[in-house]
């Protein structure tokens, strides 16, 4: 199946959640001032160019497969993929892909090397602009030392900055915020607001011993509210003192890949049936890539716990569940019919669609396509809402 070469009718599309691949240069200083315990960049058991973090016997997928996406096309070969859905994975085993993956760095498209050049990957998939965020870095979340995740951010986000300048409103960099240590996270998301960036990422968990209703991150929701600046939790970027995959001696790839919402649903019992949300009305989460079908049930579910027992939430909410969600927080959604479906009760200016470019689990190029799809007997002012309005709003963006 090849990819449509044009916009549908429904015009140019907004990506509310793409990813940039991380350069060497992100890393830079780390290990002079953390040794072993800081990641970088090497090749490492035919690995080439990976993120690698000595100390913890940690490494990523190479550079090279973050920006898998479509690859198949430059050797003139068509995608599969079943109606609705994303096309299948690039096969590792194929000697044109290996072959891209041995090159690391230097295979990656050149837009993603360069975000001056992002604009033509933009254009093979319709797209008007991409909010970013990080692909190595997701890891780095789940570190259990605060100075050091802070640095990391910290480089991560002035090369962000640097990477999105020359695209202008194309790209939508979103800053990096370690709440590790939430003093450390103010200070990062006021120097995020001044360098100009429009939104940052939190991880997707609290810590254990620091669920998000601990007073210590009021600072830091009262500065994002002020300051119009949304919070994106993204799948896999859980906070410390979460068990890694790797420690799990039952750990079923299955089960965490269907089960994916499970984490993000405890999150957002702190933030809305805890008091962030009654506190903040004005602050703004995006709970990103866990897709959107489960909302509509699981908030319906969720109202139903409050009213079956009010006084488990009774000083921190005077609105429902449901309210504050549809008040306050976004869901991104890829090639998602159920979410389609159930748009009425999720909503519709909740729903935020993105592309996932250049992942391995990416709609690129075929995003239009799927949209026709998935979108099958959507008003087209809906669909427009989903896949452009909604995120225009949210980040400030202008273009048509």
């Amino acid at each position: 199946m090849a990819p449509s070469a044009q916009p549908s009718a429904s015009g140019l599309l907004i990506s509310a959640d793409s990813h940039v691949v991380e350069a060497p240069e992100v890393f830079a200083g780390l290990d002079k001032r953390f040794g072993d315990e800081a990641p970088r960049i090497a090749s490492v058991d035919g690995c080439v160019d990976t993120m690698v973090i000595p100390a913890r016997a940690m490494r990523a997928v190479s550079a090279a497969e973050l920006g898998i996406a479509g690859r198949r096309l430059d050797a003139g070969r068509r995608l599969e993929r079943r109606p609705g859905h994303k096309p299948a994975p690039e096969d590792k085993n194929d000697p044109y892909i290996k072959a891209i993956l041995e090159r690391g760095f230097a295979g990656l498209r050149e837009g993603l090397r360069c975000g001056a050049a992002r604009a033509s990957d933009q254009a093979q998939d319709g797209i008007a602009a991409e909010v970013l965020y990080p692909s190595f870095f997701f890891s780095i979340f789940g570190l259990d030392n605060p100075a050091l995740v802070a640095a990391c951010f910290r480089n991560y986000n002035d090369w962000l900055v640097d990477y999105c300048r020359p695209a202008g409103a194309r790209l939508v960099g979103l800053a990096l915020i370690p709440l590790h240590d939430p003093m450390l996270g103010a200070q990062e998301l006021q120097r995020a607001l001044r360098m100009g960036l429009r939104g940052g990422c939190i991880p997707c968990t609290a810590p254990v011993e620091r669920p998000y209703r601990d007073p210590a991150y009021e600072p830091i929701w009262a500065a994002a509210e002020e300051a119009g600046f949304p919070l994106a939790m993204h799948a896999g970027t859980n906070g410390p003192r979460r068990r890694a995959i790797g420690a799990n001696p039952n750990f079923d790839y299955l089960i965490a890949y269907a089960g994916a919402a499970v984490s993000i649903q405890q999150t957002l019992v702190e933030l809305i049936c805890q008091g962030v949300a009654h506190r903040h009305p004005r602050l703004k989460f995006v709970v990103a890539e866990f897709n959107a079908g489960w909302i509509g049930h699981w908030m319906d579910r969720l109202d139903q716990a409050v009213r079956r027992t009010p006084e488990a939430a009774a000083d921190c909410l005077d609105l429902l569940p449901s309210e504050y969600w549809r008040r306050q927080f976004f869901a991104t959604f890829e090639d998602d019919r159920a979410g389609v479906l159930t748009r009425e009760m999720a909503g519709v200016s909740n729903l935020l669609w993105a592309n996932d470019y250049p992942h391995l689990d990416s709609t690129w190029p075929c995003s239009h396509e799927i949209l026709d799809e998935i979108m099958h007997g959507v008003p087209d002012g809906e669909r427009h809402a989903m896949t452009h309005d909604n995120a225009a709003a949210l980040y400030r963006l202008t273009q048509g």
